[in-house]
């Protein structure tokens, strides 16, 4: 008899395969007909699939133990303590971790059917599921892509997105200050390990807003990494791609970040990690409600301020971004094979050229 969750997976394994067989029967010839997808483009559309796969591994994770439970997306019961906790920061959080694991699932299904109607290779992880499930009440005990149970949160895009004076593309080393500095410091969980993580209560806000940090974390990499890549598309039809489904990882981000900032100040008992009151002191490179893009340079200093998103520099884009996630810890126990997997992607996405 199968397990629940390997009709989970199944259930998930056919509904990908019915996204991509379908369109490849369907709209494969009319859509090489517009222009069709060159080399370079598919592999940049290929690790953007990667990356949605990663992400979407992510927030399924989140949706399993804080966001709505539902058939679109699937898989979890729910932890009441540990969504109440992500509550305090919204009252709405579960709606919104619902809903950016939908968003990240279709994106993920998209590229790769997009891909597969075009003769291309898709981005496949499956073999790489091997990282462990949270063990407290609401998850699935499945085999996982990504970690976070010992997150190193890099939050320096806080002050990156307030600083007037400097553009992470004209200042390369230019250091933004972390907004929570333990963050970057340690490693910490931003799901419940286990039962034993619901208390003391203090200890389970922590982790609470560790996962409100985490959330504007990984949405900030996608609204800098498609309009980098898309410098590099070729085609029409893949460049409408990507600058279609990269503004909503913007809309991610804003939502992410503005409730970031309500986390509440505390310091773990447990492990002493602090979260600070961002709104002491009076500085505008930390205040809570300062979330719309500050005009900062952009291009060259002798041009007029912009309020833009950073950085877009195209160069390395793609390793950047994977050297990024890597830093957050995510991929904590994964297989050399996984690296280099995912290595290989970022390296032909940016070796990726728009056609003369």
């Amino acid at each position: 008899m199968k397990t629940n969750e390997q009709t989970v997976i199944n259930r998930r394994t056919l509904v990908k395969g019915m996204a991509v067989g379908g369109l490849t029967l369907l709209t494969g010839g009319a859509a090489r007909g517009e222009g069709g997808i060159s080399e370079g483009d598919a592999a940049i559309l290929r690790f953007l699939a990667a990356a949605e796969i990663l992400e979407t591994d992510m927030w399924q994770q989140y949706n399993e133990l804080a966001g709505i439970q539902d058939s679109e997306v699937p898989g979890g019961s729910g932890n009441p303590a540990y969504t109440d906790a992500l509550k305090v920061l919204d009252e709405d959080m579960d709606q919104y971790i619902h809903d950016n694991t939908e968003d990240e699932m279709t994106h993920e299904l998209f590229l790769n059917a997009y891909l597969v109607a075009h003769g291309a290779a898709p981005a496949n992880l499956e073999r790489f599921r091997t990282l462990p499930s949270s063990k407290a009440t609401g998850a699935q005990n499945i085999g996982r892509l990504t970690n976070l149970m010992q997150l190193t949160l890099d939050t320096s895009w806080w002050t990156r997105y307030r600083d007037p004076n400097h553009n992470p593309d004209l200042d390369p080393n230019f250091v933004f200050p972390q907004a929570v500095p333990d963050l970057h410091a340690g490693q910490f969980p931003g799901i419940p390990r286990s039962n034993a993580d619901l208390n003391p209560p203090d200890h389970l806000q922590a982790i609470a807003n560790t996962a409100g940090f985490h959330f504007p974390s990984i949405e900030v990499g996608g609204t800098s990494l498609y309009p980098s890549l898309a410098q590099r598309v070729s085609r029409p039809e893949p460049l409408r791609i990507v600058l279609s489904i990269g503004p909503t990882e913007a809309m991610h981000f804003q939502t992410w970040q503005d409730k970031a900032g309500n986390a509440p100040p505390l310091t773990d008992p447990t492990n002493g990690l602090t979260f600070p009151d961002l709104n002491a002191g009076h500085n505008e490179l930390f205040q809570t409600n300062l979330i719309m893009p500050e005009p900062c340079p952009f291009l060259h200093r002798k041009l007029p301020v912009c309020s833009i998103i950073r950085p877009t520099q195209t160069r390395g884009a793609a390793r950047g971004a994977l050297a990024g996630l890597t830093a957050m810890g995510i991929f904590r126990g994964q297989s050399k094979a996984f690296f280099e997997y995912m290595k290989d992607l970022a390296e032909d996405a940016d070796e990726a050229r728009r056609d003369d």
